[in-house]
């Protein structure tokens, strides 16, 4: 079934076949805006603890679970704003933006907590910019950047309270983004390796929170797993990706059954989530002889968009 992946099944003949058409600007070009993304400007860790702390809040960051309500039911995360940690020019959500690449922050659509009943739309930060050109200060003793996240999960999204390790790891996450990390190449491509990849790295950083005891973390980053794998599965349109798309939908069956064993069972799923990690190589080489057949391949992508968005 199309919800065991995260929720992002095929969209019907009328809608765009992918989530964040929905809330590109009209005059975007889609294959820079949807198949590609700005590269990812991540200060490497200073040791094993705070590398577990940035891959939680990496995963969390990725994951529409985090934001629970209606943003998470419209598949938003804190990347649909904020692409690999970056700004989002092309962004433009009805109700939400004023201009493309602004957002309120104080609108009543997704919180209950913050809307003022005034538009008052503004340009979406570059969390990969200067340090100084933020409103917060980033200072980790000051542990001002937890409570606007805080504030942004719980009250801006009327979020879930987040655990926190997950807590911790946005911020940690936040803090390593870094322009002197940025690399040479400015943009890059939005494809199988990569998305799965996302995937293996959630999957790899639940196992590491189900040693550490913390269930309902690993559960999140479970639920990261599942959404990257929901990012490949709106792109294989058509019938003659059935197969593929049942295999996907397979894999995150496997990560469902894994979250619902922490949930229920307390169990550790330790060993199923090894062999998901083994085997998930396998299922990206069949998705990448796939790719070209299905909207990873951007004119297909380009076409499609065309056909399906107004103007």
């Amino acid at each position: 079934m199309a919800s065991v992946v995260a929720g992002l099944a095929l969209a019907g003949d009328g809608d765009p076949p992918i989530r964040a058409l929905r809330w590109i600007a009209p005059d975007a070009d889609p294959a820079r805006a949807i198949a590609t993304q700005p590269t990812e400007c991540l200060r490497p860790a200073a040791g094993p603890a705070q590398a577990l702390s940035v891959e939680v809040g990496r995963a969390a960051f990725r994951t529409p679970l985090l934001l629970g309500g209606q943003a998470a039911r419209a598949g938003l995360t804190c990347e649909s704003c904020h692409r690999n940690g970056h700004d989002n020019p092309d962004f433009l959500f009805p109700g939400v933006s004023g201009g493309p690449g602004t957002a309120d922050v104080t609108q009543s659509l997704f919180s209950s907590h913050r809307g003022d009943g005034r538009a008052n739309p503004k340009p979406i930060p570059n969390l990969s910019g200067a340090k100084a050109a933020l409103q917060v200060d980033q200072a980790p003793d000051g542990r001002a950047l937890e409570g606007f996240i805080h504030g942004l999960v719980t009250e801006e999204f009327d979020g879930p309270e987040p655990a926190p390790a997950v807590l911790a790891g946005l911020a940690a996450y936040v803090r390593a983004l870094d322009p002197a990390a940025c690399p040479a190449a400015g943009r890059e491509a939005v494809d199988v390796g990569r998305l799965m990849d996302d995937a293996r790295r959630a999957v790899a950083a639940a196992r590491a929170e189900i040693e550490a005891g913390d269930q309902t973390s690993a559960i999140l980053m479970l639920a990261g797993a599942r959404a990257r794998l929901g990012l490949i599965d709106e792109r294989l349109d058509g019938e003659d990706l059935a197969a593929q798309r049942g295999d996907l939908r397979a894999a995150s069956s496997r990560l469902a059954a894994a979250q619902q064993a922490l949930r229920t069972e307390k169990k550790a799923p330790d060993r199923e989530l090894a062999r998901w990690l083994a085997d998930s190589r396998r299922l990206e080489a069949a998705l990448v002889a796939a790719a070209p057949a299905s909207l990873f391949n951007p004119q297909r992508l380009q076409a499609t968009a065309k056909r399906r968005l107004p103007g």
